[in-house]
């Protein structure tokens, strides 16, 4: 296994153990141990990579340093809602539902008509719920509240009722 001297044995060491990406992390691991002069098979052992991965990565190293290491872009079928449009949605979110919206609360079919309406793009409910949590909602939700809810009238009605309700003597029958 022959490594260009791109870095020290040390470096190597420091590398890895600073790395906060685990695969890349994984990687430089094995250059370190290659540095050190195990072979192939024994670095296989630790690393619990393949033969040919690990030629992989001395070749990728010797050729272009650590950057030879890094994932590269994966490629995948772009997103419907543009980029450039994630941030005026997440905004159209937060400023809630509007009288056009025909709801008290934004849940999956209201946002998915927003969607559509506004944006021109069409979502099922589960590619809508995935954007939701790339975008970084969660799909729990405060109780809804009507927008004609008189909140000094609900406090005096919970000072003035009774704190439990009386059970009854007789157990209701259901009807067979």
């Amino acid at each position: 296994m022959n490594l260009k001297d791109h870095h020290t044995t040390q470096e190597l060491k420091t590398l890895y153990r600073t790395e906060k990406d685990a695969r890349l992390a994984r990687r430089m691991h094995g250059l370190y141990l290659a540095a050190k002069g195990l072979n192939c098979t024994q670095i296989m052992t630790i690393t619990g990579a393949a033969r040919r991965t690990i030629q992989q990565w001395i070749h990728k190293y010797n050729e272009q340093g650590i950057d030879g290491l890094k994932d590269k872009p994966r490629p995948g079928q772009p997103t419907k809602l543009p980029r450039r449009d994630e941030l005026r949605f997440c905004k159209r979110i937060e400023a809630g539902p509007t009288l056009k919206d025909g709801v008290s609360v934004l849940n999956g079919p209201a946002l998915r008509r927003i969607l559509e309406r506004e944006f021109g793009v069409l979502y099922s409910q589960q590619g809508l719920y995935d954007l939701l949590h790339r975008l970084g909602y969660s799909r729990l939700c405060p109780r809804p509240q009507h927008e004609k809810a008189d909140l000094q009238l609900q406090q005096q009605f919970k000072k003035t009722s009774s704190g439990c309700w009386i059970k009854s003597n007789q157990p209701i029958q259901a009807e067979k």
